[in-house]
């Protein structure tokens, strides 16, 4: 039985099909991180990036908090299970580029 549903599925996907967004996340895979700090890698404004936040927050795959006046993002990493889930299904038709992807340790 599918334990996702296709709403779920099409915004992570919808979410990861920006690269901006793809690096963010790869940032937050890492830990817990503040706007600022999440946009100094990239050349962008603040409220740029806080778009791009506001997305992936939408989307479910991060959330944040408040300290003061700072939000500061984290990944909701149990988010991402509907689309590895999803792409499990197609890993006997491409073993050799998904054996990365479906590493344990990757």
């Amino acid at each position: 039985m599918v334990k996702y549903s296709d709403g779920n599925l099409n915004d992570v996907f919808s979410v990861l099909s920006d690269p901006t967004r793809r690096s963010i996340l790869e940032v937050l895979s890492k830990g817990e991180r503040s706007v600022t700090e999440l946009a100094e890698p990239f050349d962008m404004s603040l409220p740029a990036i806080s778009k791009h936040l506001k997305v992936l927050e939408k989307a479910g795959v991060v959330s944040h908090r408040r300290v003061g006046r700072n939000r500061y993002y984290c990944l909701r990493e149990e988010s991402m299970d509907c689309a590895c889930e999803w792409l499990n299904r197609f890993k006997k038709f491409c073993p050799t580029k998904f054996k990365r992807f479906f590493r344990k340790d990757h």
